[in-house]
């Protein structure tokens, strides 16, 4: 971890894998941790096929972690593999059902996929979890725009930019308003 504060995430990463390797057997709970810190270091390191390995290697003996989960569909999404993110994230749903952010990236995903009609029911019931979710109303915005509904869209992204002034969700929902208004979508 000390590796990772210090900027060498690869050289972290590799640490955090070996421990995992040598706690599998005796402490498989506390080595599927250690395979998820390895999986977000060799993020770190922008090496995202050695991040979704160590996220295997996690959900192999952790196969129930819902955070791990998330982790590794967010890898898949990386690697433009959204059909396993969304099973991952389909799977992280079903063992935590009352998170905004899970069922936030799954609508990305299935928007990804051009499937608009997944995308917007995910968006909803990420809403309804947690109406004051920035990044949940940035992409039901997107969903919004997509199929036509530009109210709706400019709706939701003046609603982030509101309740998140200054992050990277109301920074996109800014640039998206712009692009809105000037006509380019």
């Amino acid at each position: 971890i000390g590796l990772m504060g210090l900027q060498k995430y690869p050289e972290a990463a590799s640490s955090l894998e070996q421990l995992g390797d040598q706690m599998a057997q005796s402490r498989p709970d506390i080595a599927a941790g250690l395979y998820a810190q390895a999986g977000q270091a060799w993020t770190l390191a922008d090496k995202i096929n050695q991040a979704y390995a160590a996220q295997t290697a996690g959900l192999q003996l952790s196969p129930d972690d819902p955070d791990l989960l998330v982790d590794r569909a967010i890898t898949n999404a990386a690697l433009n593999n959204y059909k396993a993110a969304i099973d991952d994230l389909s799977r992280a749903a079903k063992l935590a059902p009352k998170r905004a952010d899970v069922l936030t990236y799954r609508a990305s995903a299935w928007r990804y996929l051009n499937d608009l009609k997944r995308a917007r029911a995910d968006a909803d019931a990420a809403v309804a979890l947690d109406p004051t979710y920035p990044d949940a109303l940035l992409e039901r915005g997107i969903i919004r725009r997509l199929t036509k509904d530009a109210k709706g869209a400019r709706a939701d992204w003046l609603q982030v930019v509101t309740l998140a002034p200054g992050t990277p969700a109301a920074e996109a929902a800014q640039i998206n308003l712009e692009k809105l208004d000037v006509g380019t979508e």
